[in-house]
């Protein structure tokens, strides 16, 4: 049932797909770094993580980026993939151990490898310390800044989650959809979209209200259509924590009555989406390029996001 209504969306979303030529090579050798790095630690864990093609999600999301720059990206999403995997599994999560993770990859951001913090170790520290150096040598202090303070925002959602699951308490519709814009990671994957680019705009320009709206609408598009790929999944593991299953709880219909909700509402902010893109001012000749970068990446998180979801086994 849900499969049908994802291809719909997709079917009804406006911005072309697009995939980098560097993909296939990437994942492959994306597979040898995890592979020396022992990520994940058992064989069947790195071969369902090898099926979920995170490299290819990279090169939809950055089809423009040359390859080295997308092996940059891509172990860097799938760091974030890992840690979401170890924070969202089944079983009670662990708040604790969640903010220790948060507080040692910010220092690593922040300060550089040379830094050492309990919360993170192992092959998840160097995976991540092997992604960070290039974009940490050739961004400026104020990029830096702004990715880890995303990072910081992402990983204080998945806390926030997590005491709220431990306490058995499922948020409501409004409450949830704030709180899933820090989960999706998304506002940590548009910085990421000027590193590609080789473009950082200005913070006053980065965080224009137009902007803002803009990446808020394209972190709820990817995020809703990601709750619908993985209700199943979450109906069993999140304790209420989805989109769908929100709906269902305080409209008191039935699930299969909510993902057309969601859907329906997913079919209206697609609309915004587009509004808001065709609204964005002019930021003058030295910056309009820039912009008009990230804002044709940020519509490739959204479009990338459901062709990777469709094709990936993570979520089959």
């Amino acid at each position: 049932m849900t499969e049908a209504v994802l291809r719909s969306l997709r079917s009804a979303c406006p911005i072309a797909p697009r995939l980098s030529p560097y993909a296939e090579p990437v994942q492959e050798w994306l597979a040898g770094q995890l592979d020396r790095l022992g990520l994940p630690p058992d064989t069947a864990a790195r071969q369902r993580l090898a099926r979920a093609g995170f490299a290819r999600y990279a090169g939809r999301l950055h089809p423009d980026a040359v390859e080295p720059d997308l092996r940059v990206l891509a172990a860097l999403f799938t760091w974030f993939f890992l840690v979401d995997d170890s924070c969202d599994g089944p079983g009670q999560p662990d708040p604790a151990r969640i903010r220790a993770l948060r507080d040692g990859a910010l220092i690593l951001l922040r300060q550089g490898s040379h830094a050492r913090h309990p919360g993170i170790s192992g092959p998840l520290r160097r995976l991540l310390a092997q992604a960070w150096r290039e974009p940490r040598r050739r961004m400026p202090a104020r990029w830096r800044l702004r990715f880890a303070d995303a990072v910081a925002h992402h990983l204080d959602g998945v806390w926030r989650e997590a005491v709220a699951r431990s306490a058995g308490r499922a948020p409501g519709v409004d409450e949830y959809v704030e709180l899933r814009r820090a989960t999706s990671a998304a506002y940590v994957s548009y910085p990421l979209i000027e590193f590609a680019a080789g473009r950082p705009l200005p913070d006053a320009v980065y965080h224009h209200p137009a902007l803002r709206r803009l990446a808020d609408v394209a972190n709820d598009l990817l995020s809703w259509f990601n709750d619908i790929a993985s209700l199943e999944r979450d109906r069993a593991t999140t304790g209420g924590h989805n989109l769908v299953l929100a709906v269902a709880a305080e409209r008191s219909v039935p699930v299969a009555t909510a993902v057309d909700l969601v859907a329906d509402r997913w079919r209206s902010e697609m609309g915004r989406f587009l509004a808001l893109r065709a609204a964005v001012p002019s930021f003058g000749p030295a910056l309009d390029e820039s912009v008009t970068a990230l804002l044709d990446g940020v519509a490739n998180t959204v479009r990338g996001t459901l062709d990777w979801t469709l094709e990936s086994a993570r979520y089959g």
